[in-house]
């Protein structure tokens, strides 16, 4: 137990470090390894404590941005509520390892759309806000992840980056504060899971103060990249071993999913960086003379 206590901590520290660079990030690191030794119902409770405070700090950073955003994020919070009850139910009577199958199934397209630079406006806003609020509402109180819908669906509507932090700590403020009242009503929070807190908070109040540094001397979108390929290798090894375990596919040829994941993502690497080469060679256009009449 103390040596599974050490890796959470550990990957928290990681995982705080991302959030407090970029905004968001906790949880999708967090999960997709401490499933490897933790069940979502024992980690979830103790990351949704976490998540509370740390997305009201995240928002009181960004406070000065939230009048231009919180109408147009509106929808989305309405929309997370019978979400968060359909994902809280789930959550109480799915079985463990199959959750963590389709925890990992969802998460691996999110990630490798993220890493991709998809991005698609939507012109009727506030109706697809709705239902995707709805389907957020799931993914999150099943997981405790929403940063990858989440940042492709405030990246496609075009804000900028204050604006951008300000409506993400203002969604994920309502979606963690109302899955902590949905998991006191279902009982959800138990012993193992508050055993879990006092090994995530040095971690949080560590790595977020040295992400906020580090993001100051890197390109965010660099960092960004980093980190989606990093969370795509380890959610493609969580589901290869998941299918190995739960005899979907016979032997290691499980792991080709993992394999296929690599290439894909190493091709994306080399588009991403590839582009990043071009725009730095690429000399300004040269301003024209202003000619006396």
């Amino acid at each position: 137990m103390n040596e599974q206590m050490l890796w959470l901590a550990a990957i928290t520290l990681g995982a705080a470090t991302v959030n407090g660079a970029l905004g968001y990030g906790f949880s999708s690191i967090t999960v997709p390894l401490a499933l490897l030794f933790l069940s979502n119902r024992v980690l979830n409770p103790a990351l949704i404590i976490i998540e509370v405070p740390l997305n009201a700090y995240v928002l009181w950073v960004n406070r000065a941005s939230l009048g231009a955003v919180w109408r147009r994020v509106l929808p989305i919070i309405v929309g997370l509520i019978p979400g968060i009850v359909i994902g809280t139910l789930m959550l109480s009577s799915v079985n463990p390892d199959w959750l963590k199958f389709y925890t990992y199934l969802v998460l691996l397209p999110l990630i490798l759309l993220q890493a991709a630079g998809f991005r698609r406006p939507i012109k009727a806003e506030r109706s697809a806000g709705l239902l995707f609020g709805t389907g957020v509402g799931v993914l999150y109180s099943v997981t405790t992840i929403s940063g990858p819908p989440l940042a492709i669906a405030l990246n496609n509507q075009g804000l900028e980056k204050r604006e951008f932090r300000a409506a993400l700590g203002v969604v994920r403020l309502a979606e963690s504060s109302m899955t902590a009242v949905a998991y006191i009503w279902a009982g959800l929070f138990t012993a193992p899971s508050f055993a879990l807190v006092p090994w995530i908070i040095p971690s949080v109040a560590l790595g977020v103060p040295i992400g906020a540094q580090i993001i100051q001397r890197m390109r965010p979108e660099t960092f960004r990249r980093i980190c989606m390929s990093f969370d795509a290798w380890v959610v493609a090894f969580g589901l290869s071993k998941l299918i190995h375990d739960l005899k979907l596919v016979p032997g290691n040829q499980a792991y080709l999913l993992l394999l296929i994941v690599m290439v894909l993502d190493a091709w994306l690497l080399y588009r991403f960086f590839s582009i990043l080469a071009n725009q730095a060679g690429t000399p300004p256009e040269p301003r024209l003379a202003v000619q006396p009449d």
